[in-house]
């Protein structure tokens, strides 16, 4: 009697799988009653984050059943949110959900298919490189790199593994933002002369554990694990919890908000990366002992590399010391304007007639047009998911199955890095920071960035 290599492949997944599900207190035969337990998708969580538990869970609920994707385990190398994750996830799933203590004990469950990464920003290449190359899809939060190092490393362990891997900006599966594209691709915007990005808090806590710190003791954690390639430091639980506030752990505004609104003038416009940034800022209020500025402005010129003569311009501002102006991405072209904030193109700032007539030129001004499905984006933390975060979570459901590239692939992801550290170069150096396409390595005042 012959056995095809599809039989002995299932037959050994659900032998495997009986015996886990077992372990966590479910029989063999009622794990097979369970509707598409052949087909079912098993995820592993990697880092039990506010941003998994607020957002990514919710999103995950919302298609999960329909898609026949489920969570089995989760890892966290600190020993109280490990253990809030496997409580909160089984509550969630219905079902034991197995705490891992790191990553190698997570994908030691071969039952596990895929991960969602939401780890500390300077981890997400790492341990999207730790995932691909244990052979899982994954789902990885922004900033996907903040060294070129890192950027590369990640961008050639994906494309060798040929795993899915969605990078989470989130505005990527948004149908306004994906109807702005397509305005802007088809020509019906017409060049893009000048791109403004907003992003304003007033929230002195942003960021901030006071009440989780002194909870966190060293013999609790793995701080070794948690440093992976950064400089060795001594135990640090400000810098473990409160990591998007020190540098090189994160680069704050720029990895955490100004990747989201890049990565859109990279979508839109087509082109990979900046030409050059200047950038400035400080800490201008918030004097906790943070070393990642709370307020911060970069300044981007974006442009064909062979044709400096063509272009345009990109200023992104961010203050986390008042909330006027929120969040805002604002195009505009020589015919008017589209606002990501109204979701409205206007002809608001088009070249008028009285003033085209007077060098003899036609006026250009666009049509009144919304787009669709309007989605507005919050500054506040999320308590019950967003539409764009669903959306996107879904999106990566579907290529997990379908093997389709994702909205969001590893290039966008490499590439709003390349933007992220660009900027950070700049703040910190001071100087014009430029890209050498041929070492692909962020230059600032002539020498290689490095943390």
């Amino acid at each position: 009697m012959t056995t095809t290599r599809r039989d002995f492949i299932r037959k050994s997944s659900m032998a495997g799988m009986a015996s886990y599900m077992g372990a966590m207190g479910f029989t063999a035969t009622s794990y097979r009653n369970i509707i598409g337990a052949n087909d079912r998708v098993r995820v592993g969580v990697v880092g039990f984050s506010d941003r998994h538990r607020n957002d990514h869970i919710p999103a995950f609920l919302t298609s999960n059943k329909e898609m026949n994707f489920d969570i089995i385990a989760v890892s966290d190398i600190w020993k109280k949110r490990r253990e809030e994750g496997k409580d909160f996830l089984s509550q969630k799933m219905g079902h034991p959900v197995q705490a891992c203590v790191n990553n190698d004990e997570l994908y030691n469950i071969k039952e596990v298919d895929a991960v969602i990464i939401s780890t500390a920003d300077f981890q997400h290449a790492w341990h999207t490189v730790e995932a691909v190359k244990a052979g899982r899809d994954t789902y990885t939060e922004k900033p996907l790199s903040e060294t070129m190092e890192d950027n590369r490393a990640v961008l050639k362990a994906v494309k060798q593994s040929g795993k899915i891997v969605q990078i989470g900006s989130q505005r990527r599966s948004g149908a306004n933002y994906q109807a702005a594209a397509d305005f802007i691709k088809d020509g019906k915007f017409g060049s893009i002369v000048m791109v403004e990005l907003t992003w304003n808090v007033n929230q002195p806590g942003r960021w901030r554990r006071p009440n989780l710190v002194p909870l966190m003791k060293e013999q609790d954690t793995d701080w070794k694990r948690f440093l992976i390639n950064r400089p060795f430091e001594p135990f640090d639980a400000r810098k473990h919890l409160e990591f998007r506030l020190f540098w090189p752990y994160s680069s704050g505004i720029p990895g955490q908000w100004m990747s989201h609104q890049i990565d859109t003038v990279h979508w839109f416009s087509g082109l990979p990366h900046p030409r050059s940034v200047s950038a400035n800022g400080g800490i201008y209020l918030w004097k906790d002992g943070r070393k990642n500025a709370d307020t911060f402005t970069a300044v981007f010129d974006y442009g064909p590399q062979n044709d400096p003569s063509t272009g345009f311009q990109v200023v992104f501002t961010s203050r986390q010391t008042n909330a006027a102006g929120d969040v805002k991405e604002i195009y505009y072209s020589n015919g008017g304007t589209l606002n990501l904030d109204t979701n409205k193109i206007s002809p608001d700032g088009g070249l008028k007639e009285n003033y085209a007539k007077a060098m003899n030129m036609q006026p250009n001004l666009l049509s009144e047009l919304s787009l669709k499905e309007p989605a507005k984006v919050s500054t506040e933390a999320s308590t019950s998911g967003d539409s764009l975060t669903t959306a996107h979570m879904r999106n990566w459901m579907e290529c997990v199955r379908s093997r389709k590239q994702p909205n969001a692939p590893i290039e966008a992801g490499y590439n709003h890095s390349i933007a992220v550290i660009m900027a950070n170069a700049a703040y910190r150096t001071g100087a014009k920071v430029t890209f050498d396409e041929k070492t692909q390595e962020v230059m600032a005042g002539g020498k290689v960035f490095k943390y």
